[in-house]
């Protein structure tokens, strides 16, 4: 084994999983024999031994779209759910089989093979996302596939990676598109090899007006988001004693969004659905993101491995958006005062007052400062043993998150205009400290047995997730702080099996046990536990590919986390709820196969999972709502479906994406309901044409019918889904 066949573990940054170590662009990936080896299906259209569910998209497969969201990508892997709420991807919300989706907090988001969410352990919610236009691929794994990863093993993860170094002394690219709504992109890359030194340095800049307008105002409701990127790659000379590469990373992100969680009424949303309240324009986020990592990897010789990764993630945002509502109440003897409402209920009041009925408003708007950090170091010893494929990994851990918050107090007259009449003190209204550090040990086996592929992993945790809170009376933090603290240690095995019962054809069924830690803030929420199964096939041959999965997840104890996302008062904002015994089940499916008519081709793929899920305990909960056995989970579609459609010549390219989401809850229940989402079909449309060999241009349009849809309730009010959005652009290499 040479280190070029660990190199993507190197670039993956030591994350020890078959799948994982697919983490080439395709400049880089030319070793056939490496990509075929990794890849779900090879070359030859033959199917590989990857334990449970694993997908990758390719760089063509992003390319296709080309997407800024990364929503928009993801429902193309089958169990995969994915929630909108801003329109263009900022705040990603995935689920997958079933986890829910807010934040994308019960799956893992890693970047590079390393750990994305601002504090996966103490606060796992993803204010922060991995800017999704910038990636070459994207790896997802669920079931006995993720098993390794941590710390949330129920649903699955989500691995991103960064733009690589690429192969020639010198090459590059430049995109830039504009289309509606005063959407732009400018996307840079320059890079190259040395004889032992290599770089690649990368810019991506986006940005939006936005496509809803405040209500008796001019201001825009889009964003601004830029990211820069750098890589430096040493390596040693080819006759070393020891081949071994060291890569630096660096890279820093900021974004100013005038993003809000103010929705709209029932009656708003059928008459106006893009419109937005005036108590919503000063809502403004602002976040920075640095992210640093070193990377190391050693053939020790032929048959082991060595890579080792230290990173550091500081991320900050401030996300200064109306918290309350309220009105001046006179009593019955003549005194006044100001009543508030929770967001959720002082929707109405927002509504009545933009619609004249009330002359004048008053909101809290409050700042959610934060600031997190995450850093730690991991290694993983990749050893082949013939029959055996070993992996040893360690990890160890440390995050935190800084909330330091306060609450102005604002007025809105008669004539709309909006203006502070209270300024709030930094650090009156949530300040507090969220940690956490663990220590992860893994071993994973991969035994070749004739026509039989035995996974077994077992991963072990041991972490200590703490609270320091100095109330809302304190800003200065000199007195001691009300500690709360968990300590807790677990193993989570894992067993899968895969059995090739023709060269084309494999049957796969594997079984482990999920985990996602309790909240620092809690100490009455026990540990989220579930014992996973699947049980599938895949085929492929030729120009056909398939796979079908069915999947159970059995959960001793489900938790909810409470965000101000999920319409959450403020005193509970940061608690974990336990939902008891959940049962979720499903099918997931996808198909592909690739027409040829000599000079056109028409490639096809299909996806559609079906989700079944049901608490089997009825309980009343300020987070989940009264609960009764056999109601079914929110935010989780029965049905959801995707196909994807192409045509191309020898110079042009067109692709149409038709995506369907069935009906789904937003609280618990069953049957019929009034606050239930209705389904709704989306599609989007690409064609491109090359004017040269190195330059293409290209015209996109997302939601071609221009469906109006309502996207969630989560916010105790409704969020729109992106209207018709044309847009142009020009790419060039070298």
């Amino acid at each position: 084994m040479s280190i070029k066949t660990f190199k993507p573990a190197l670039l993956s940054l030591a994350i020890a999983s078959s799948i994982s170590m697919n983490a080439f662009a395709d400049d880089v990936a030319k070793e056939a024999s490496v990509v075929e080896q990794f890849t779900i299906f090879g070359s030859d259209s033959s199917v590989n031994n990857v334990p449970g569910s694993a997908h990758q998209l390719s760089k063509d497969d992003l390319e296709k779209f080309d997407y800024t969201d990364i929503m928009r990508s993801l429902t193309s892997i089958p169990g995969v759910y994915v929630l909108e709420e801003d329109g263009y991807g900022l705040r990603a919300n995935i689920g997958m089989r079933g986890t829910g989706q807010n934040r994308s907090e019960k799956v893992t988001i890693m970047e590079d093979g390393v750990l994305a969410a601002p504090a996966p352990y103490a606060a796992p919610s993803a204010y922060y996302f991995p800017t999704a236009g910038r990636m070459q691929q994207v790896e997802v794994l669920k079931g006995t596939s993720s098993a390794m990863y941590g710390p949330r093993t129920t649903g699955g993860v989500v691995n991103m990676l960064s733009r690589q170094i690429p192969d020639e002394a010198l090459a590059g690219q430049i995109k830039v598109q504009a289309g509606q709504d005063g959407f732009a992109k400018v996307h840079g890359v320059i890079g190259g090899q040395g004889e032992n030194i290599s770089s690649v340095f990368e810019v991506f800049r986006y940005q939006a007006d936005g496509f809803k307008d405040i209500n008796h105002s001019n201001q825009d409701t889009g964003f601004v988001k830029n990211d820069v990127l750098g890589k430096v790659r040493f390596n040693t000379d080819d006759d070393a004693t020891f081949d071994q590469e060291l890569e630096l990373k660096v890279k820093y992100s900021d974004e100013d969004s005038d993003d809000t969680y103010m929705g709209l009424t029932q009656a708003d949303f059928e008459s106006d659905p893009y419109s937005r309240y005036s108590a919503s324009q000063k809502d403004n986020m602002t976040t920075e993101h640095l992210q640093l990592q070193l990377s190391h990897a050693i053939e020790l010789s032929e048959r082991f491995n060595l890579g080792t990764t230290v990173y550091h993630n500081d991320f900050s945002r401030n996300w200064y958006k109306t918290s309350k509502i309220g009105q001046m109440v006179v009593d019955d003897e003549g005194n006044s005062s100001i009543v508030y409402q929770s967001l959720s209920k002082g929707t109405q009041l927002a509504s009545d007052y933009d619609h004249g009925e009330i002359d004048e408003l008053y909101t809290q708007v409050k700042a959610n400062n934060r600031d997190y950090l995450s850093q730690g170091i991991q290694t993983v010893l990749d050893a082949d043993l013939n029959n055996h494929q070993l992996k040893l990994g360690i990890r160890y851990h440390q995050d935190e998150m800084d909330r330091y918050q306060w609450v102005d107090k604002y007025y809105l007259d008669a004539n709309y205009n909006m203006t502070l009449t209270g300024e709030g003190t930094p650090g009156t209204d949530s300040n507090r400290i969220d940690s956490a550090s663990a220590l992860a040990l893994f071993v994973h086996d991969e035994w070749t047995i004739g026509k039989f592929v035995i996974n077994a992993g077992l991963r072990y945790e041991d972490m200590t997730i703490e609270r320091e809170d100095w109330g809302k009376t304190d800003p200065d933090r000199l007195t001691e702080a009300k500690t709360k603290k968990n300590d807790l240690d677990v193993i989570l095995p894992s067993l899968a099996l895969t059995y090739h019962l023709t060269d084309d054809l494999v049957l796969l069924g594997g079984v482990q046990k999920g985990f996602a830690p309790p909240s620092p803030g809690n100490e009455e929420a026990t540990n989220e536990e579930s014992i996973n199964y699947e049980l599938g096939a895949r085929f492929g041959k030729n120009a056909f590919n398939a796979e079908a999965l069915v999947f159970l997840s059995d959960y001793d104890n489900m938790h909810g986390n409470c965000t101000a996302s999920q319409n959450c008062d403020d005193e509970n904002i940061g608690e974990q709820y336990n939902a008891g015994e959940v049962k979720i089940k499903g099918i997931e499916l996808k198909a592909g196969y690739e027409f040829d008519f000599n000079d056109l081709s028409m490639p096809i793929d299909l996806t559609y999972t079906h989700t079944q899920t049901e608490f089997l305990n009825t309980f009343e909960s300020d987070f989940w709502g009264d609960v009764e056995a056999g109601d079914e989970f929110p935010y989780v579609p029965e049905n959801q479906f995707q196909l994807t459609v192409g045509l191309a010549g020898d110079k042009w390219r067109s692709n149409v994406l038709v995506r369907y989401t069935g009906e789904m809850r937003s609280e618990a229940g069953v049957g019929a309901s009034a606050s239930n989402i209705d389904s709704h079909t989306v599609v989007d449309f690409v064609a491109s044409y090359d004017i040269a060999t190195n330059q293409q241009v290209r015209f996109s349009v997302d939601n071609l019918l221009d469906e109006t849809y309502m996207a969630t309730r989560m916010h105790g009010s409704i969020m729109v889904g992106k209207p018709q959005t044309m847009s142009i652009g020009y790419q060039y290499n070298f």
